[in-house]
């Protein structure tokens, strides 16, 4: 028996009219207009690092840093912490809840997602993590020795860490 392949190419008159899908620009974040929530969660970061003598500042580029399914899911503004070694690098992703619970409950799995295969693999092996709950936000700020150049990355997580409460993931 003799089978026979027929291959169908479509370029032809109406080929060229064919719309055409094109995706959104990512986000660069924070949003034109952020809750009351997000804007107050801003000043505490603002001025926790000002004691730092860093500066904070909306991103200016985009950037979206590995998520539990909680985080991916909630709205965020994301700041930098300007550092001059290191102009690609300390951002801190502010996330937004519905309530303080959710906010823990949010935190808690990301803590625990960063200790699983998946959570672990997208960051450097030595990647420091900050996790801190503030009401009903959630502000996440991560770096590394071996990819973080700047002497301040680890005064931004110091000065973090004097905010709400913290989560640790495991080890």
């Amino acid at each position: 028996m003799c089978a026979t392949l027929v291959l169908v190419v479509g370029c032809g008159v109406g080929a060229g009219n064919v719309p055409r899908s094109i995706a959104p620009p990512s986000s660069i974040a924070p949003t034109a207009t952020v809750s009351a929530a997000v804007g107050e969660t801003r000043q505490a970061i603002s001025a926790a690092l000002s004691r730092e003598q860093i500066q904070l500042q909306d991103a200016t580029q985009p950037f979206r840093n590995a998520e539990s399914p909680r985080l991916a899911a909630a709205p965020r503004a994301v700041y930098q912490a300007l550092l001059p070694d290191d102009p690609d690098g300390g951002f801190i992703v502010v996330y937004e809840f519905p309530d303080n619970a959710s906010a823990v409950d949010a935190g808690n799995e990301f803590a625990g997602y960063l200790g699983t295969g998946a959570g672990r693999i997208q960051f450097p092996i030595d990647a420091q993590q900050t996790i801190r709950q503030l009401g009903t936000t959630l502000l996440v700020y991560t770096w590394a020795p071996s990819t973080s150049p700047d002497p301040g990355s680890p005064k931004v997580a110091e000065a973090l860490k004097t905010l709400g409460i913290g989560f640790a993931p495991p080890r």
